[in-house]
């Protein structure tokens, strides 16, 4: 990528019209952006709460929270990382007429896609804080963590999106891949299932334990549930920070060595 001045208005500007654009002739316009997530906390809520009787989770120190506070905390982080990587794959894809341009900055065109999705993803924290209050847990000092996990968040973000998005442009099918990895990754990622109990031998614990999400899923259980400091689980966050810099290293290598074949290809 090249180093030129980044012009934020315009990011802003691309992002409020993405969003706007993405349900552009639907009645209910962008409040579909909201209505799939929330039906599906519904459902998975149903099915183990009420069907799996799931009804509450004992967690470590003996904290015990009903499972749809455990779930909220676990899902949101991961639908605005969902939302994004799946559709900042297909950026330059989808804006080829800015790739085009000889003048355009594509470099901000990943950016857009995680702004946009960030909208929506806000939304969902303040509807998360509510559903705590109702429960009876209440914001606190700890609850601030959510800035910096949501920051965490969009760094592995940006990095990633960066790689898929200049490889899709050469190889589609690249598409189909993320999107089937990210089922499988929700599997993966104790969104649903308690990495503390579940009958597992510790090399495979340890190996899922290395998947970035759950740095950032455990994170927002943290500030909302546990109550811990990020600072508390050094060893992680280090690895953490770590795989996000060789993240940011290979996208730039590869968005930058791309970038003069796009228009061509585009």
């Amino acid at each position: 990528m090249k180093s030129e001045k980044i012009n934020f208005n315009l990011i802003k500007s691309l992002a409020k019209n993405d969003f706007k654009a993405k349900f552009a002739g639907s009645y209910l316009g962008v409040a579909w952006a909201f209505i799939q997530p929330v039906v599906t906390v519904l459902v998975y809520w149903f099915v183990f709460e009420k069907g799996m009787k799931s009804s509450a989770l004992n967690l470590h120190e003996g904290i015990k929270v009903p499972y749809v506070l455990w779930l909220v905390a676990g899902i949101v982080p991961w639908f605005f990382f969902q939302e994004a990587l799946m559709s900042g794959t297909n950026t330059l894809i989808e804006y080829s007429y800015l790739v085009k341009k000889v003048v355009f900055q594509i470099e901000v065109l990943p950016l857009v896609k995680i702004i946009s999705a960030f909208f929506v993803h806000v939304f969902f924290i303040l509807i998360t804080l509510l559903i705590f209050c109702f429960y009876g847990m209440l914001p606190d000092l700890y609850t601030l963590q959510i800035f910096y996990y949501g920051l965490a968040t969009v760094c592995f973000t940006v990095g990633l999106i960066y790689i898929t998005s200049a490889v899709v442009v050469f190889f589609r099918d690249l598409s189909q891949a993320v999107g089937i990895a990210l089922q499988v990754g929700m599997w993966m990622t104790p969104i649903m299932w308690n990495v503390d109990t579940i009958e597992l031998s510790p090399v495979l614990i340890g190996i899922l334990k290395l998947n970035p999400l759950y740095y950032i899923v455990t994170g927002y259980r943290d500030a909302l549930i546990y109550k811990q400091w990020f600072w508390q689980n050094l060893g992680m966050t280090v690895y953490f920070w770590a795989v996000v810099l060789v993240f940011w290293g290979l996208g730039k290598l590869i968005f930058g060595r791309l970038r003069p074949h796009f228009a061509d290809v585009l």
